[in-house]
């Protein structure tokens, strides 16, 4: 090839460059002593071969492309892979000009190439960390967040985005005050400029509980432990972010557990004093009244006898609240017990309310007193009615459960084991947050004056404890009340019981589906989603209807959805589930609930949809799941 004299000057006096001249098929003509420290091949075993094969050459488009464009423009540049002459692999960029002779035709190409191979290995392993860390960052329960100096969010962890409901995307560049709400919203630019300006540190390097605003506008406690650090002169605050709402409503639970434990003991001791006090008033009466015969006076004891009755039955309430009434325990079938019960049942509620008593399987034995759990089931429907003015529906469910170790985990003396569950569900008024909170305390009530001595409900609670079981209250305005009484089994092993999931690692069916799952109660949905995860689920949650619409636009992958059925924040679970269908036609829906049916407020489902009823076994989760996925 020949190059020219100017062009052999050139590759004279840039000799320790990397030069190679070749022609347009890669004919070597000029190869420099750059070249020959560079990929070990001498200049006479390199001249007059082609370049590609003695280099083999990795080009990042085709060849062809790359010389038309050194004709038409005149040069290129890129990045290419060569071979030296061991074989190892060298990362090149490549420049590559178009020499012209006399005419205007391209006759050669001038390459200089420059070794970036140790900028392409830091670039992959600076890539390696990035992508480890940023696996750290996705997995750790923790939420993470970086600001600037001047409060910009520039850094917005995948757990981040599960605990405040924004995308990273949807929070990059924005001030970290969108996660406030007041007045701390309005402060914290002038935290940050105090600190900049003085160094006084209020949090940096501390842990401090503080509140969180979501996306939905919906507030929660928060711990924050924040770091700092420079980069290129300029300081980066690290935020990490656990979240407390579980932790405080469980303390909470247990505050509220022990404040029974203490009322308790306390109405109990008293009850147990003033049964001594009426024990005498109501034996003197009797005594009294042998030795009078004036009528008059009669009708006055008689009143005095009726009262000293009453306020014994009040004691005996006290004393079931305190677990201090004698209870006669044997083993009783309850669902034959509430089959008896349900005429006298029926003629309490009154015509105005239908009655509905629904007893699934057979030999229900609970060793429970089987005239006090008539007294409970009994007051409990007689606040049902009063919750139902104008009527409704009232279910007396009776079946077998197991409460296993997740769910004993989630509440403060709960143990786990069989039990035999009787739900009493209304349709009616509901209550609210804090009615609930009160509701198993005595003398608390929500009727008016003289209505009600607000004893219902913790006679219930006592007599349950009392017998070594459990209560659970669910209930939201509006969207009825249901009881669930948990009353230890008198059979250590049912027949057709579920099988405890420890039996065998292997025994549950498993899958790797994309779940939703929509749980508004943290706890609850965490013990779901380790046991989903567990099961090779792929698992993606929301807290609420709204947060579970946006995961079903922005992840195609979703195959099931399994959501509560009564929910805060607008979207009860059956609006969702048709929502869902809308937007993916052949998605699958797992309902759940706490209430003892789901057509409690009116919610109907069709025979085609499935649901679980709380609390539900692992087992039980992961039959229906496959039930509903596999093709029939």
């Amino acid at each position: 090839m020949a190059a020219g004299p100017l062009v052999d000057e050139v590759a004279r006096l840039l000799d320790g460059a990397t030069i190679i001249v070749h022609d347009l098929d890669g004919r070597i003509g000029v190869w420099s002593g750059g070249c020959e420290l560079l990929y070990g091949w001498k200049r006479d075993e390199a001249v007059g071969r082609n370049v590609d094969e003695l280099l083999s050459t990795v080009y990042p488009e085709r060849r062809e492309a790359i010389v038309d464009a050194v004709r038409e423009l005149g040069s290129w540049e890129g990045e290419v892979v060569h071979r030296d002459r061991e074989g190892g692999e060298i990362w090149v960029a490549s420049r590559w000009i178009a020499l012209t002779g006399a005419g205007t035709e391209s006759i050669a190409i001038l390459q200089t190439n420059s070794d970036i191979s140790s900028l392409k290995e830091a670039q992959a392993d600076l890539a390696s960390r990035e992508a480890h860390l940023r696996s750290i960052l996705d997995t750790v329960p923790e939420a993470m967040i970086v600001i600037d100096e001047e409060g910009t969010i520039t850094s917005f962890s995948a757990a981040a985005e599960r605990l405040f409901g924004f995308r990273s995307a949807e929070v990059a560049g924005k001030n970290v005050r969108v996660l406030m709400p007041s007045p701390d919203r309005e402060r914290h630019d002038g935290y940050i400029r105090h600190y900049l300006m003085t160094g006084e540190r209020r949090i940096i390097g501390y842990g401090r509980v503080v509140t969180g605003l979501k996306k939905d506008g919906t507030t929660f406690p928060m711990e924050l432990a924040v770091g700092e650090a420079l980069s290129q002169g300029r300081r980066v605050f690290t935020g990490f972010i656990r979240d407390l709402t579980s932790r405080h409503r469980m303390e909470e639970e247990l505050r509220q557990s022990q404040k029974m434990e203490a009322i308790g003991q306390l109405t109990g001791g008293i009850a147990h004093d003033f049964n001594n006090l009426l024990t005498v008033i109501s034996g003197n009466l009797e005594m009294i009244e042998r030795r009078l015969d004036d009528p008059r006076l009669r009708i006055l004891l008689k009143e005095a006898q009726d009262a000293a009755d009453d306020g014994a039955k009040l004691t005996g309430q006290l004393l079931a609240f305190g677990r201090r009434q004698p209870l006669n325990p044997k083993p009783t079938d309850v669902g034959q017990l509430v089959t008896s019960f349900a005429d006298l049942l029926r003629r309490t509620l009154g015509e105005a309310i239908e009655l509905r008593t629904v007893v699934t399987g057979a030999s229900h034995l609970a060793l429970v007193d089987g005239s006090q759990l008539q007294n409970a089931i009994l007051n409990l429907a007689l606040n049902a009615r009063d919750a139902m003015a104008r009527g409704g529906r009232l279910t007396v469910e009776v079946s077998r459960t197991v409460l296993d170790r997740d769910y004993a985990e989630m509440y403060p003396g709960v143990r786990s084991g069989y039990f035999i569950l009787v739900s009493v569900t209304d349709t009616g008024s509901g209550m609210t947050a804090e009615v609930k909170q009160r509701a198993f305390e005595p003398f608390y009530t929500t009727k008016g004056l003289g209505s009600g001595t607000g004893l219902g409900l913790s006679m219930v609670y006592g007599f349950v404890k009392q017998s070594g079981g459990h209560v659970q209250l669910y209930s939201e305005p509006g969207q009825g009340t249901s009881v669930r009484l948990f009353l230890p089994s008198s059979v250590t092993v049912h027949e057709n019981a579920p099988v405890a999931p420890a039996a065998r690692p292997d025994a549950l069916p498993e899958g790797s589906e994309t779940i939703l799952v929509v749980e508004d109660d943290l706890r609850v949905r965490r013990v779901a989603v380790a046991r989903l995860r567990e099961g090779g689920y792929r698992v993606v949650e929301a807290g609420t209807g709204g947060e579970a619409l946006e995961l079903l636009r922005s992840v195609p992958e979703i195959r099931l959805l399994f959501t509560d059925v009564i929910m805060p924040g607008g979207i009860a679970g059956d609006e969702l589930a048709r929502e869902a269908r809308r937007l993916r036609p052949d998605i699958k829906v797992l309902f759940t609930s706490g209430y003892a049916e789901p057509t409690v407020a009116g919610r109907e489902f069709g025979d085609d949809e499935s649901w679980l009823k709380k609390p539900y076994t692992a087992r039980e989760l992961a039959v229906r799941l496959r039930k509903l996925l596999d093709p029939a």
